[in-house]
This record gives C-alpha cells, sequence and structure tokens, in this order.
C-alpha cells in the first residue's frame, strides 16, 4: 500500500476544513436568508432523511469524544486533538442540522452552501476512511475470534473450536497461532502494572518524608523555643516505622478486578455444586417408592445432567479468567524486571547477578501465573466444607461434630508432612468422618452418605493439590514476591542528562574534578591502574552513584566500552545498530576503523554471523567493530574508554589518525579518550592526568612538558624519542618507507576490493548461531520413558500399584458403607456390629496407610528423578567442548538449569501426582458404576471412543468437551438407576450416581493433568538434549597419567600442529612446527588473525588437534586426561575472569595457601596497596564478572592468581592491555624474576614487553613466518621490523 497521510493531519487539517468553510459562510448566508423569505416548505420524507442524517453524525460525533474521554479514565493518555476534533465537528454537524430547517422554513428547495459543505466532508473523509481500512488490515492479519464470539460460543468456548481442527489436521506451528488480543499485549499490561508500581514508590517517599521530617521548632516545650538533638532522635525512635511500598498492592490494583470477575464464577459454580446432590437424595427417594411416577425419575435423571452442564460451563468461565489473569501477571512481571534492569545503579548490579536476574523472569514470574489458578481455593475449599457440613448437620445433628474434630485435628499433621515432603497426602479424613457417623439412621444415612461422597469427598479429592498451594505455592510465591519487590525497589539512574559526580563504591572513585571541554576538541585521560579514569567516564554516562557536583553533557552521546559488547548478530548489524544502512557512509566507517581487511578473511564478508559476546572475532576486531558502531552513529560527544589497548600498535596508529585524531572521521566531535598509548599525547588538545580519583595534572601536551611535573618525568622514561626535539615524530613517523608503502598500498588494494558491486554474491555460510530445534506433534513416548528410567522402572510399578491398591481400598470402603446402610431397610441394624465396624475401619486405615505409602514413594522417586537429570546436565556441560558454546546462546543453557530445572523439580512432580490419582479415580468410577448398574457397560464404550479421540487426537482443544462426556455419564447412571430400579437397592444406586457426579470433575482434572504433564515433560526432553551433547576427552586417564613433577622443564614443542575451530571450518593453524626449550620466554606477534590466541588455546586441548602433536616435556597432550593438563598449566587471558565473591576465592578457590602467600602474590602484582586500603581487606566482596574492579585491576588479579599458582609453564594473552606504562613496566619485571625458569609464552600488542624475550614468534595466517630473536629479526627487516617501526621502536 502506498504512503499514509499522517494522522494528526487527518485529525486537525481534514476534519476541520469543511468546519471551517461551514463556519466562515454561515453568517453572511443567514443574513442572506434573513432578508429574502422565500416562503415556507412543509417537511417532507427527503428533509426529515436529512435532518435525522445529521443528528446521527452529531450523536457520532459526541460519542467519539466519550470514548476518548473513557479512555482517558482507563489511562490512555491521548493528544489534545483528539478532544478538540470531535467537539468541532460535532458543533459543525449541529449547526448543519439547524441550517436544513431554517432553510425550510425560509423556502430553499436546494441549498449550495450546504451542498459545497457535504461534499468537502466527503471528499476530506476519503483519506482517514482509507486509513482505518489499512490499519484494520493491519490489525486483522490473523486475529483471535474471541472477541466477536457470541454469548454462548464464548460459554462453551466453541471460538477455539477451529484452531481445534487445524492442530488436528496439522501440528501447530507459531504462525498459526491468531493475534493476541491488544488488552493481553505487554504493550498494555506492562504500563499497567508499571503506574500502579510508581504510584506506590511515589506514596512511600512522601511517608518517608513525613516521618523523617523532624517536629518543628514552635511545638517545642523548652523555653528556649528549641529541640535538642536528643529529643529529636527520641521523638523520631517513637514514630511508626513507614512501611515499604508493596509490590502486591501494585498487582492488586493493576489486574484484581479481572481477576474478581473470575472468583464471582467460581462462588456460583461452588453453590451449584449443592444442588445435585440434593437431587440424587430425591432419586434416592424415588427408588424406595415403587408408586411413584416414572416420568419424575426421568425429570431427575436430566435435572442432574443439566445441573452439571452448567456448573462444568461455569467452572471453565472461571479458569479462563484465572488463566488470563496469571498470562497478564507474568507478562507484566516479566516486562517490569526486564526494564529495571536496564536503569539500576552500579550499586544495585554488585546485588543482583544476571543469573538472579533471569532466574526472576524465568522462575519467580511464572509462580504467580501458577498461583493464579488455584487461588480461589483459599476461600473455596472453606466454603465447601462449610457448606456440606451444614447440610449434614441438618440430617444427622451433632453427631457430625465428631467427623468435623477429627477433619481438624489431622490439619496439623497434615501440614507439617506436606511442608517435609511437599506431595505428601492424607485421604483419611473422609473416611474418619463416616467412621464417626451413627449407624443408625436408616435411608437418612444412604442419603447422607452420598451427599458426603458427592460433597466432601469430591472436595478432598483436590485436597493434595490444595495442601500443595498452601505449603508449596502460596509459599514460594510470597517468597518470590519478595524477590522481585526487592530487585523493582532498586535504586536507578538519573535517566536525564543531569549526571552529578561521583563515586564508584568501593574502588574507583573520582573526587572534587572541575573539568570543561570545549566543544569540537580531543581531551586524552591518563593515570594509574585503578586511579579512576573509567569511572570518570561512567560519571559522564550517568552510571555512577551522586554525592555532589553537576555534569552537562551537550548534545547526543556514543560510548565506547573498554571491553567491547558485541551481540549476536552479522558484522553490518553490529555496526548499523538499527539505523539506516548507507553505503558510502558505511564504507568509510569500515576503512577508518580498519575492519576492510578483515572483510576479506571472514567467510561472509560483512554479512558474517558474529557469535555471542563477539566470540568468533579477536579481542582487536571486536574492539573495531564497536568503534565502528560509535563512528557509524555520528553522535556529538564521544566517551572513548581506552579503545586503542585491545589492537596492534599499527593498527592502533592508523584508527587515531583516520577516527579519533585531529584529521580522523570524528574532527569536529568532542571526543574523551582514555588511553596508556602516549605516543598520541601530542596530537590532543588537552590532557587530564588523574592520580587517586583526583585531577594531578591538566592542560595540553606543551603545557605539561613545560610545567615539568610528574607526568613529564614519566614521558621522559617511557617515550622512545626525544620529546623537545620532535614530540609528533613518533605518531607520524615516516610513512615513506618501504614498509609503510607497502601498509599504505595494501589498505588501498583492500578499499578498492570493499566497493559495493551489486553482481558479487557472497558465499553462502553456514549459520553460526543455529535456530532452537523444536518438536511438533504429540510428545514421544520415548520421553516419557527416560523419565521413567529416571525415576526408575521397578519404583514406577511399585508406585502404580500401590495408587491401584489405595482405589481399591477406597472402593471396598464404600461398596462395604452402601452394604451396611441397606441392613436399615431390612431392620438388621443391629446385627453383626462388631463386623460392619471392623471391616470398615481396617478399609480406612489400609486405604489411609495405602495414601501415604503411594504419595511418599511418587515423592521420593520424583525427587530421585529431578536430582538424576540436573545431575547429568550439569556433568555434561562442565565436560562440553568450547565449541558448543560458540555455537549456542549462553541464554539456552540458562534456561535449561533455572525454567527447565524448576519444572522438573517442582511442577512435574505434582502434575504427576495428580495425574496418577485422577486415572485411578476413573477408572475406579467406573469400575463401581459398571458394578452397580451391569447395564452402563453398554454405553461404557461409545463414551470411551470419543473421550480417547478427543484426549488423543485434539488433546489442545478442549476440556469443556470431555466433561460434556462426564455429564453424559452421569445422565446414564441417573437413568439406568431408574429403569432398574426395582432390581437396585437404594444403597447401590446412591453408590452408582455419587461415583457417577466424582466421575466429572476427575476427567476434568485428568485431562487437565495430561496435558500438563505432556507440557512439563518436555522440560525432561530438553533437559536431556543438553546432557547428551558430545563432551571432551576424559578429565583422567589412569593409564596415562604423567608424574607427579611433570612438567620438569617445560620444553614445549609442535610437530607439524594443525587446529580448526569446528567441523567443516577452515584450518586457523597450518603444519605449525616449532620447538621451545624449558625456561625460554617466546613473545608472539602476529596480526588481527593470525592464530596467536588459537595457539595458546591448543596448549589447554580447548580445541583439539586436526593434525599433527604437541608435545610438552616428551609427553603427547593430547594422550593425558584435561585435568591433568590443564592443572599444570597457568593462563592470563585477554579478558581477565572474575567471579562473584571475596577477592581470596577469586584468588585462592580451593584455600591451598595461607594469607601471607596471598598477600605476597599480592605485593608482586603491585595490588597490595589497592586491597589493604579497603575495610575488608581480602575479604572484599567483587561484583558479577568483577564489574567493581577496574580492567587493568582485574587483569592484576589474574596476575596474582598465576603468582600464586606458579606452574612451570605460564601464558600471557595480552596480560597487561588495559594497564598503564608504568605498572606494565613493573609486571613484566615481575614476571621476569618470579617466573625466571618458567616456560612463558606472551602474546603482545607493546612490543616493548617482549624486547629482551629470548624469541620471538611471528604467526601469519596461521604458520610461521619468523621465529628468532628480537635482534635478529629486527636485522632482518621482515615482518616483525615492520611492526616494531609501526610502534616507534626501530628506525
Amino acid at each position: 500500500c502506498g504512503p499514509d497521510l499522517p494522522e494528526c493531519f487527518q485529525l486537525s487539517v481534514l476534519s476541520w476544513l469543511p468546519c471551517v468553510y461551514l463556519w466562515l459562510a454561515c453568517p453572511p448566508y443567514l443574513f442572506y436568508l434573513q432578508r429574502n423569505n422565500m416562503g415556507y416548505i412543509m417537511m417532507s420524507v427527503l428533509n426529515r432523511v436529512k435532518t435525522v442524517f445529521a443528528l446521527v453524525l452529531w450523536i457520532v460525533c459526541w460519542t467519539d469524544l466519550f470514548g476518548t474521554f473513557n479512555e482517558l479514565h482507563q489511562g490512555d493518555t491521548k493528544p489534545p486533538i483528539y478532544f478538540v476534533t470531535p467537539l468541532v465537528v460535532g458543533i459543525t454537524m449541529l449547526l448543519a442540522t439547524f441550517l436544513i430547517q431554517f432553510e425550510r422554513l425560509r423556502g430553499v428547495q436546494s441549498s449550495g452552501i450546504l451542498f459545497i459543505f457535504w461534499f468537502l466532508s466527503v471528499l476530506c473523509a476519503i483519506v482517514p476512511f482509507r486509513s482505518k481500512i489499512l490499519q484494520a488490515k493491519v490489525r486483522s492479519g490473523n486475529p483471535c475470534p474471541q472477541s466477536t464470539a457470541g454469548f454462548l460460543s464464548t460459554m462453551t468456548f466453541w471460538w477455539f473450536t477451529s484452531m481445534a481442527i487445524k492442530g488436528y489436521k496439522n501440528p501447530l506451528e507459531a504462525k498459526d497461532l491468531w493475534s493476541l488480543n491488544k488488552k493481553d499485549s505487554s504493550e498494555e499490561v506492562v504500563p499497567k502494572l508499571l503506574r500502579e508500581w510508581d504510584l506506590e514508590q511515589i506514596k512511600d517517599r512522601s511517608t518517608q518524608a513525613l516521618y523523617s521530617k523532624p517536629p518543628p521548632a514552635g511545638e517545642s516545650n523548652h523555653v528556649g523555643g528549641e529541640s535538642s538533638p536528643e529529643e529529636v532522635e527520641v521523638l523520631l525512635s517513637k514514630k511508626k516505622t513507614p512501611k515499604k511500598p508493596s509490590f502486591l498492592r501494585s498487582l492488586i490494583k493493576a489486574f484484581g478486578p479481572y481477576f474478581l470477575i473470575g472468583s464471582a464464577y467460581k462462588l456460583l459454580q461452588d453453590l451449584i455444586t449443592f444442588v445435585n446432590p440434593q437431587l440424587l437424595s430425591l432419586l434416592i427417594s424415588f427408588t424406595k417408592q415403587k408408586d411413584a411416577p416414572t416420568w419424575w425419575g426421568y425429570a431427575l435423571a436430566f435435572l442432574m445432567f443439566f445441573t452439571a452442564l452448567l456448573q462444568t460451563l461455569i467452572l471453565h468461565q472461571h479458569f479462563q479468567y484465572c488463566f488470563v489473569t496469571g498470562m497478564r501477571l507474568r507478562t507484566s512481571i516479566i516486562g517490569a524486571i526486564y526494564r529495571k534492569s536496564l536503569i539500576i545503579t552500579n550499586a544495585a548490579k554488585r546485588t543482583s547477578t544476571v543469573g538472579e536476574i533471569v532466574n526472576l523472569m524465568s522462575v519467580d514470574a511464572q509462580r504467580f501465573m501458577d498461583l493464579t489458578t488455584f487461588l480461589n481455593m483459599l476461600w473455596s475449599a472453606p466454603l465447601q466444607i462449610i457448606l456440606a457440613l451444614y447440610f449434614l448437620w441438618q440430617n444427622l445433628g451433632p453427631s457430625v461434630l465428631a467427623g468435623v474434630a477429627v477433619m481438624i485435628l489431622l490439619i496439623p499433621l497434615n501440614a507439617a508432612i506436606a511442608v517435609r515432603t511437599r506431595a505428601y497426602q492424607v485421604y483419611t479424613a473422609p473416611s474418619a468422618t463416616l467412621r464417626a457417623y451413627r449407624w443408625g439412621q436408616g435411608v437418612e444415612v444412604v442419603m447422607m452418605m452420598m451427599m458426603m461422597i458427592v460433597i466432601i469427598k469430591s472436595h478432598l479429592f483436590i485436597k493434595p493439590f490444595l495442601h500443595q498451594l498452601m505449603s508449596q505455592t502460596s509459599h514460594q510465591a510470597s517468597v518470590s514476591l519478595k524477590r522481585i519487590q526487592d530487585f523493582l525497589s532498586h535504586e536507578e539512574l538519573d535517566l536525564e542528562n543531569e549526571c552529578t559526580l561521583l563515586m564508584c563504591p568501593c574502588v574507583c572513585f573520582v573526587l572534587s574534578i572541575n573539568l570543561m571541554v570545549p566543544q569540537g576538541s580531543l581531551l586524552a585521560v591518563v593515570g594509574h591502574v585503578g586511579c579512576g579514569k573509567s569511572s570518570l567516564v561512567s560519571a559522564l554516562l550517568g552510571e555512577m552513584e551522586k554525592l555532589e557536583g553537576h555534569i552537562s553533557i551537550r548534545g547526543s552521546v556514543a560510548y565506547v566500552p573498554q571491553q567491547a559488547w558485541i551481540q549476536n548478530a552479522t558484522l553490518r548489524d553490529n555496526i548499523l545498530f538499527g539505523k539506516a544502512y548507507n553505503e558510502q557512509k558505511y564504507r568509510s566507517c569500515l576503512e577508518a576503523c580498519a575492519l576492510t581487511p578483515d572483510l576479506e578473511v571472514l567467510p561472509g564478508g560483512d554479512l558474517t554471523e558474529i557469535g555471542e559476546k563477539g566470540i568468533n572475532l579477536s579481542g582487536g576486531q571486536r574492539q573495531r567493530v564497536s568503534l565502528a558502531r560509535a563512528v557509524y552513529n555520528e553522535a556529538d560527544v564521544y566517551l572513548l574508554d581506552d579503545p586503542l589497548s585491545a589492537v596492534d600498535s599499527h593498527v592502533a596508529k592508523h584508527i587515531f589518525d583516520h577516527v579519533i585524531g585531529p584529521e580522523g572521521a570524528l574532527q569536529g566531535k568532542t571526543r574523551i579518550l582514555v588511553t596508556h598509548g602516549i605516543s598520541f599525547l601530542p596530537q590532543v588538545n588537552n590532557i587530564v592526568v588523574l592520580v587517586e580519583g583526583r585531577v594531578s595534572e591538566m592542560g595540553s601536551y606543551q603545557e605539561l612538558l613545560q610545567q615539568n611535573g610528574a607526568f613529564a618525568e614519566f614521558l621522559r622514561n617511557y617515550s622512545l624519542e626525544d620529546i623537545v626535539e620532535d614530540e609528533i615524530s613518533i605518531i607520524s613517523g615516516d610513512l615513506e618507507n618501504p614498509r609503510s608503502k607497502s601498509v599504505r598500498r595494501r589498505l588501498c588494494s583492500e578499499r578498492k576490493h570493499a566497493e559495493p558491486d551489486p553482481e558479487k554474491k557472497l558465499p553462502k555460510v553456514e549459520k553460526l548461531i543455529q535456530a532452537e530445534t523444536t518438536e511438533t506433534g504429540r510428545v514421544k513416548s520415548k520421553v516419557f520413558w527416560e523419565y521413567v528410567k529416571a525415576v526408575g522402572p521397578l519404583l514406577t510399578l511399585f508406585i502404580c500399584f500401590l495408587y491401584g491398591c489405595q482405589n481399591a481400598a477406597a472402593i471396598g470402603a464404600n461398596v462395604w458403607l452402601s452394604q451396611w446402610t441397606n441392613d436399615a431397610a431390612q431392620n438388621m441394624t443391629q446385627e453383626n456390629i462388631s463386623m460392619r465396624v471392623g471391616v470398615y475401619a481396617a478399609l480406612g486405615i489400609a486405604q489411609g496407610i495405602l495414601v501415604m505409602v503411594s504419595s511418599f514413594t511418587l515423592a521420593m522417586g520424583n525427587i530421585g528423578a529431578a536430582r538424576k537429570l540436573h545431575y547429568a546436565l550439569l556433568d555434561n556441560k562442565f565436560h562440553t567442548p568450547q565449541s558448543f558454546f560458540d555455537t549456542t546462546p549462553i541464554g539456552r543453557v540458562i534456561n535449561r538449569f533455572s525454567k527447565d530445572i524448576y519444572v522438573i523439580d517442582e511442577a512435574l512432580p505434582s502434575t504427576v501426582l495428580m495425574f496418577l490419582g485422577t486415572f485411578f479415580s476413573s477408572l475406579s468410577t467406573m469400575i463401581v458404576i459398571v458394578a452397580s448398574t451391569p447395564i452402563f457397560a453398554v454405553v461404557i464404550a461409545p463414551l470411551a471412543f470419543i473421550y480417547i479421540f478427543v484426549q488423543v487426537l485434539v488433546l489442545p482443544s478442549i476440556r469443556v468437551r470431555i466433561e460434556f462426556i462426564g455429564n453424559c455419564i452421569v445422565l446414564f447412571a441417573a437413568l439406568f438407576a431408574v429403569i432398574g430400579k426395582n432390581e437396585l437397592n437404594p444403597g447401590l444406586v446412591g453408590l452408582s450416581v455419587s461415583y457417577a457426579l466424582m466421575v466429572t470433575m476427575s476427567l476434568n482434572w485428568m485431562v487437565r493433568m495430561t496435558s500438563d504433564l505432556e507440557s512439563n515433560i518436555v522440560a525432561v526432553e530438553r533437559v536431556k538434549e543438553y546432557s547428551e551433547s558430545k563432551t571432551e576427552a576424559p578429565w583422567e586417564v589412569e593409564d596415562k597419567k604423567p608424574s607427579p613433577d611433570w612438567p620438569s622443564q617445560g620444553k614445549v614443542e609442535f610437530l607439524d600442529y594443525s587446529v580448526r575451530y569446528r567441523e567443516g571450518l577452515d584450518l586457523v593453524l597450518k603444519n605449525l612446527t616449532l620447538s621451545v626449550r624449558g625456561g625460554e620466554k617466546i613473545g608472539i606477534v602476529g596480526r588481527t588473525g593470525a592464530g596467536k590466541s588459537s595457539m595458546t588455546l591448543c596448549l589447554f586441548r580447548l580445541l583439539e588437534a586436526a593434525g599433527g602433536e604437541i608435545t610438552i616435556d616428551g609427553v603427547k597432550i593430547s594422550e593425558i586426561g584435561l585435568h591433568d593438563l590443564r592443572s599444570k598449566l597457568t593462563i592470563i587471558p585477554q579478558e581477565p575472569v572474575l567471579f562473584s565473591g571475596s577477592l581470596r576465592m577469586n584468588l585462592d578457590p580451593f584455600d591451598k595457601y595461607n594469607d601471607v602467600e596471598v598477600w605476597k602474590a599480592l605485593e608482586l602484582s603491585h595490588l597490595n596497596k589497592f586491597v589493604s586500603n579497603q575495610p575488608a581487606k581480602l575479604e572484599l566482596e567483587c561484583s558479577e564478572g568483577g564489574e567493581n574492579l577496574s580492567v587493568g585491576q582485574r587483569q592484576l588479579v589474574c596476575l596474582a592468581r598465576a603468582l600464586l599458582r606458579k606452574t612451570r609453564i605460564l601464558i600471557l594473552d595480552e596480560a597487561t592491555a588495559a594497564i598503564d606504562l608504568e605498572t606494565d613496566d613493573l609486571i613484566q619485571s615481575t614476571i621476569r624474576t618470579e617466573f625466571e625458569d618458567c616456560t612463558v609464552f606472551t602474546i603482545a600488542h607493546r612490543l616493548n614487553t617482549i624486547m629482551d624475550y629470548t624469541r620471538v614468534l611471528v604467526l601469519d595466517k596461521g604458520q610461521v613466518a619468523e621465529f628468532d630473536t628480537p635482534t635478529k629479526l629486527l636485522s632482518k627487516r621482515g615482518i616483525f621490523y615492520g611492526m616494531a617501526k609501526d610502534a616507534g621502536l626501530a628506525q
């Protein structure tokens, strides 16, 4: 469809144009009619039609206005135009109606004024009419028929039939589902909850302000009229503590009214429940009276059927409202948590890890959805019991109190056991109640016994679920509520651009900074590790805790973090980040950020899929993509947090020249650059030197040199050129030397190849992150078998046997009671009392014991299955190779450990429990009815066929239809009782029909539990999928274990070694052959993608060989266990890894070393001063990922960890990239002394750190390009020489 006019234009110009015309034309026209009266015209049919039409239009306008006011009342704010336009048009329609009649009175047959008005109105209405059609098309892509369903269709859920038929023909997919109703969408429900929560918080803040306000001076009893501080403190302490904002109250206000409609349906259903027992009483009386008219029996049978049918319809309306409320609750809670996670402060982030936030959204939100279905049972269950006892009292009198007493006494016991085992059930209450009856009540006993079975036992049939609701679901929901409320109460960032200074809690902080950065200038921020550089940038972003001061930023901000943030998308999408694609601008960004050469290396060019967190890019590539994203964004202010540390020196120079520097792509923009690279400082406008959070020095490069302070001294020590003579020489260099020419020529050629070529087709690249596999159709029997195996096949059979026995005992008790009540009709009540009571008591006790044993056995089986499945998943993931995590988003793994394990732990056991209970109850019902009225067997077959058809083939379709089958069973049981009243005794009739009344609920719960079982058992399938994924080599190989002192020398050899990341990918290392003697220090250099990090990963066997061997001290590492290998190596990674916990735990997770050794390691890594200044010392709490430490400090922690382990072989992967030059120099000195006799492999961007190493290995495209001492490599003037020259280390 073509473009549409803006809605504002349609509601203003197009709507007002005819109105303005009529109001302007009206005064002269009325004046004309007043002067020219042509007589009176009788009102014709046409005139009446025109008048009515105009009035209808007037009413429509006012209806539109009132509709807008109604939306405003419901919280949907509309612009003023939605109020003004209906008002203006409505008044104009009233004017048109007046003119129609005024013209008639003045004798005007045809009005040109009104004709033009109606013509303009129709003309201007065409565009809005077209827009509404287009909007209707968009909205009605696949609308849900529920909103347009009639009363009967709504009550019977007939509107769902089309979906059921479609699901029967083909497995349903997401595209087959109807569009979500707007009122159920997150767009509606999340803001509704957030509004109520914001009101709660506002009310809480105002209450706190009221409580914290000291008493006015005038109210003091002192002569001086002022209260002492002590008195104020006492007065404040006596005041009530203000209540915290209640998230539960917000939920109730937002969704309570809708839920109450469902509660009303539940109340109505509970009252109707007691109609059928009364009808059953009349039916039993009918069977007693041999001369009673047959029509009365048939009438009772059909009344029972229609009552059960009505009860079914009302009950499912209740469930519909409960399920929708639960869905809205879950959606709104997830939305609120997600929104909050984006805006909480750094201090709040330390208290809530990512895993905890994911758990809140996946598990805790789900508990509220689970709760709503059974929440009404909290009042419904007591109501049903009270009503049942009332009816019993009418017939039995005080004797019913004995049964009540037994029930009350059993409640604490049941609750205690339920808390301990969660799934323990006690069915003895109905038996105990019945046991307490008097046995001389004759036929009344029969009637009341049947009523008790129908009401009390029917209710207690779902007592297990009620127990779980009280002891498990409700308790867990309350715990979840507290967790969610605590999280949503965290402090939020100041989202307005009014950031203030500042403190990063515990670690880095900046104080008393006065700084102004002129528009368009380049400011460099330098300083030691942990001095507050990143904290300053965070403050500018508003992510620091406010203490005092003020920051204002003019214009938009782009931020390049120290650790690049990359999403799982194509490289192009990572750079565009939602912006429109502009070919020329995009290509210039790639060239400026030195990404053009990388496009030739990546298999799909810029359309290559990048894995989660940029896992298939090198550190330097990730940083350049992050920088390119910022450049493409075209912001006004750029905050660059050390973006050059992760790239090679020559690439850093290129990026500075073409992006950040005075001639770069960002010239004219305001740039704040945090850097450790002193070679760039002469080209910046101003430099700020931070020391311990304060500005030590500030000024231009020349001004700082002239001040001759600490910074100038630092430059003299670490700059390799004569600063005074030619500060710029290091930066600009001599671009005309042969090596530079070749580099420049290569870049130019790469740019030439990067020109857009519409004919060029990139090779089809296999998708890195595959879509999660989904099974369609019914759950395979193999999945159920996996769960049975986890529980134990023999134990499963034993549980089923126990359930069969307990139902047999229940049937026996009821049949025995039925026979006993028949004694009254034969005047044999007093005979065989001891036998009757003894047998009944034995059956009741046996039933209770069997229920207890079966429930306990099932609970233990479920717990054991959950433990086995969780252990298998955890064990497999600890042994999963790195390639799995390269291609699998971590969210999928977390989801297995959170949502799926939650389902297996909590949802599945209760579902299995209820399924077994309902299955055996339904089976026993059929047995009792057939035994009581054998003719009923005739209808069993057709009803069973219909039930199986609906259950097996169209299970997702409907429970209402299943319950209709149950109602048919009630009808046939009652009809057959009427037909065979002469042959049946009242006891058997009551037993048969009462069981038939139970079957409706049994089938209902059985269908629900079947569908829930299928839904929940999928969690087992998902967990098993990740429990059986391919694993690494074994951790230990007993017959290949190396000696305890291995490796004693540290000699490493690569023999024709090749490796690839995954099957089907190209080799990243090709036929690598080299030998490193023990104790050698090897520097590894090479351009991005050369295979430097891959080589170190191979030493740990994170990548397995595609060919060749690696030996350490003559031992082939491919033959020994992974644990034996990795425990003998130490790596300090490019991206430091810290865990949530204490600093000591991060340094020594297994408590192998004493405090003296730990402090020694901290001293050698130059962290001792920082740690000793912390109040908690070694127990300093590290947040998730170590985010409350600077990146440099995290790298030093990893160094301290390595110093503690001190293995014979050490790998440093850009370990000091985020550390300032002075600290780096000290660290290198520490490595040389502490690891003097160790073999050290160092991947370095700062070539000066490896210039004194034994040898330097230069990798190029996965192969050894050069391997010799630094001096010899410089003299050869090869690749290493070119890199050294770019870094200013060679002439």
